[in-house]
């Protein structure tokens, strides 16, 4: 076998590392976006963050058109154009500097009102914060009446208790690696499932369930408003303990015949169970609702829909016009330092055009998206049409990754509410009076929906019944597929959904 070297020549498409900003900037959310364009100021001196009010200035567009001049060449001062020096220089105003410096003074009264305003505490500090499970926990921890070496183990369950409540772990592996013995660890772990709320450190549902029973005695039905006696307080123990599947199916026939009890007795039982708190922690859990700010605006102006870019909070950038001035008068110093801010230069450039970029071709392929579902923006979610990203993609002559990148993680707002972009491309279902024409299977799961929230809760429509309802409106429907958007949109089954009383 014999060694050689060969020369070959070939084409292939390489990405660079600019175009693989661009890319990634296009896919960003927008508190992405944000995060990254902080980062881009806070790495590169070039760059800088054009103030809201200073609007007199250059835009990043001719900031961006001035600076492409730069590159490759000498940097003279006859060749390029600059501002004079009172608007570079009018950032470090005497001013400036003394509110830079304001909180430094040297003379008596001032410099104890600047004192005293940098010992006010922090917005931080001054909101209040929701106390957590474990918080709650171990403050009645300390109160209780245990030993030292009790209150560790104590903390070390709590611990490791989830976000519901439970103890998802045994006793074994809470205690492994530590001198504690398990039957310690289960005396503590006995009297923490004494503490508010009531169920929590339990191991199971089961166990949950019949600790808050405990709270409420062995003939809780008085409290309840229901004759006394009626369960003779052994019925919904045996449920909790045996049935539970069979009550989670509504089987109350099944679980009356192995209980030898009446089905009044099973009624009257998951009465009581249903004001049961299946998870304990629920009430310490963090619900704090997160604002979603849309990217882009879909308003009605003059008859038409017109498509509007936000772009509040997001920092404008342009060229740092004291670096301008420096590298066009070459004073820059030595080579290193010129190839240095050449580097920066062109990173700047690349990050103002790939933001421009992002933003006409988010625009673009929403104005495109508005064009093809100017009913669902009209009368509502029943006129949504079936789209897919080719659709799009032919429309505004781009590839479909690319329309897959823009619609990802973004949101518009109009007159139907806030909505991602991904909303607007589903499947389709064909018509029985018109096969050319198609029906949204978004429009579809929400009449799926709608006929749920009107039947009969004692009884229930199954999935046939909802195929036969939906092909009476001319929708080419089968049971599985209605099986698949009950499921997707998180409905029960006919069976649980149906109730007795």
């Amino acid at each position: 076998m014999k060694l050689r070297l060969d020369l070959k020549l070939s084409q292939k498409l390489i990405m660079t590392p600019q175009l693989q900003q661009a890319i990634k900037l296009l896919q960003l959310s927008r508190l992405e976006l944000q995060q990254s364009l902080t980062q881009h100021l806070l790495e590169n001196p070039l760059l800088e963050e054009l103030s809201t009010e200073g609007d007199d200035g250059e835009s990043a567009e001719e900031q961006l058109n001035r600076s492409e001049s730069m590159e490759g060449a000498d940097y003279s001062h006859d060749e390029l154009e600059f501002s004079d020096e009172q608007d570079v220089l009018e950032g470090f105003s005497v001013s400036g500097w003394e509110d830079y410096y304001g909180s430094d003074r040297r003379s008596g009264r001032s410099r104890l009102a600047a004192s005293s305003s940098d010992n006010f505490p922090s917005y931080e500090q001054t909101v209040a914060k929701a106390t957590s499970l474990e918080e709650h926990l171990l403050w009645q921890l300390s109160l209780s009446g245990l030993s030292e070496r009790q209150k560790q183990v104590g903390r070390l369950i709590i611990g490791n208790l989830d976000d519901d409540g439970y103890l998802r772990m045994s006793m074994a592996e809470v205690v492994a690696g530590t001198d504690f013995s398990e039957e310690e660890a289960e005396a503590v772990l006995r009297e923490i499932q004494t503490f508010d709320p009531t169920g929590v450190g339990a191991r199971n549902l089961s166990e949950c369930l019949l600790l808050q029973l405990g709270h409420l005695g062995r003939n809780p039905m008085g409290s309840l408003g229901a004759r006394p006696g009626a369960l003779r307080g052994s019925v919904v123990e045996a449920i909790i303990l045996h049935h539970l599947k069979d009550l989670e199916k509504k089987q109350y026939a099944r679980i009356a015949k192995a209980l030898n009890v009446t089905l009044d007795e099973v009624f009257q039982a998951t009465k009581i169970i249903e004001n049961l708190e299946p998870k304990p922690g629920r009430p310490f859990s963090n619900t704090q609702n997160y604002v979603i700010v849309p990217d882009v605006f879909v308003v009605k102006d003059e008859g038409e829909w017109v498509v509007l870019l936000n772009d509040e909070g997001l920092p404008r950038m342009r060229i740092n016009p004291y670096y301008k001035q420096l590298m066009g008068s070459g004073q820059d110093g030595s080579q290193e330092t010129k190839a240095y801010m050449d580097e920066k230069l062109r990173a700047a450039q690349w990050v103002i055009r790939s933001i421009e970029q992002r933003n006409k071709t988010i625009v673009k392929v929403v104005s495109s998206i508005v064009k093809f579902q100017q009913a669902f923006f009209e009368h509502g979610i029943h006129y949504l049409k079936p789209l897919v990203l080719k659709q799009v993609a032919e429309d505004v002559g781009m590839h479909e990754s690319t329309i897959s990148r823009v619609t990802a993680n973004k949101y518009l707002y109009c007159s139907q509410g806030m909505l991602e972009l991904k909303f607007f491309f589903n499947a389709g279902l064909q018509r029985a009076d018109r096969p050319s024409d198609m029906h949204s299977s978004v429009s579809v799961r929400q009449m799926i929906k709608q006929m749920v929230a009107e039947e009969d809760a004692k009884r229930p429509l199954k999935d046939e019944e909802i195929a036969a309802r939906l092909r009476a409106q001319q929708i080419v429907i089968a049971r599985r597929t209605v099986a698949k958007y009950r499921a997707e949109e998180n409905i029960p089954s006919a069976s649980q959904r149906k109730r007795l009383f």
